[in-house]
């Protein structure tokens, strides 16, 4: 027997925050910047208000950090311009994260710059 019973999402900006500050991970132990927001934003889309369209930014923003220092690698060869762009990725990856964490403590919503849309 089906149930019309819909859960209603609670509000936890706390969490959210949590969620684009442990994309910072990958700075401290080398990887979890994708994994960890990956694994909160899919377990609790459904339960947290905000959350799904929070996570997607995340993923998103995530995968198009990793494409960049990808397409950065063979820039290298030309004048090091790759170096200087994977000097300013990984400053845009660590700053990001925090804008949208006081942002998404403040209840708004998340905007990461070049980020591709993957997951939408």
């Amino acid at each position: 027997m089906e149930s019309n019973y819909h859960t209603l999402k609670r509000t936890d900006n706390q969490l959210i925050m949590i969620t684009h500050l442990s994309q910072l991970l990958t700075y401290i132990t080398g990887f979890g910047g994708l994994i960890v927001p990956l694994i909160i934003w899919a377990t609790q889309k459904e339960n947290v208000e905000g959350m799904d369209a929070h996570g997607k930014a995340i993923i998103n923003f995530q995968l198009s950090i990793i494409i960049y220092c990808i397409l950065s690698i063979p820039l290298i060869l030309v004048f090091g311009l790759g170096i200087l762009t994977l000097i300013l990725i990984g400053i845009l990856a660590f700053i990001m994260p925090i804008v949208n964490a006081i942002k998404a403590s403040n209840g708004e919503l998340p905007s990461y710059p070049l980020s591709l849309n993957f997951v939408s």
